[in-house]
């Protein structure tokens, strides 16, 4: 019952998509670089004979890993891997929400250590006292 990928009339699946395009955009050989706009959903579920949604959980799956984003009315997009994530339009909704945490955790962890400095300079400053 094994069947390969490439037997006629298998469609693929939405991870065998999505794996496809994870290494047309970071393997060795790249297709897509940074910028590059991948085909568009309709035209490729048509091409590989699978439904919409197919594809476009393909997408959602290589978006939420952070390789790619969609900007409504002008496609989907290889995302710039120096481009902070969550700050492009189009990003995945869960980065965004992310990279925000991380900005507030990252706030107040530099001012903790801030705080960490200023305890450790006073206590430097006494002495013990003998009792």
């Amino acid at each position: 019952m094994d069947q390969s990928a490439e037997a006629p009339k298998t469609s693929p699946t939405a991870k065998q998509i999505a794996a496809d395009f994870r290494t047309k955009i970071t393997g060795p050989d790249r297709e897509y670089e940074p910028g590059d706009r991948l085909p568009a959903a309709r035209a490729l579920a048509k091409k590989l004979g699978v439904q919409l949604m197919t594809v476009q959980s393909a997408y959602g799956q290589l978006r939420d890993e952070g390789l790619i984003l969609t900007q409504q009315g002008r496609g989907t997009f290889v995302r710039d891997p120096s481009v902070p994530l969550g700050t492009e339009p189009g990003s995945s909704p869960a980065f965004t929400a992310l990279a925000a945490e991380l900005n507030t955790i990252h706030d107040a962890l530099r001012a903790l250590g801030e705080r960490l400095d200023r305890l450790e300079r006073l206590v430097e400053g006494e002495t013990p006292s003998s009792s």
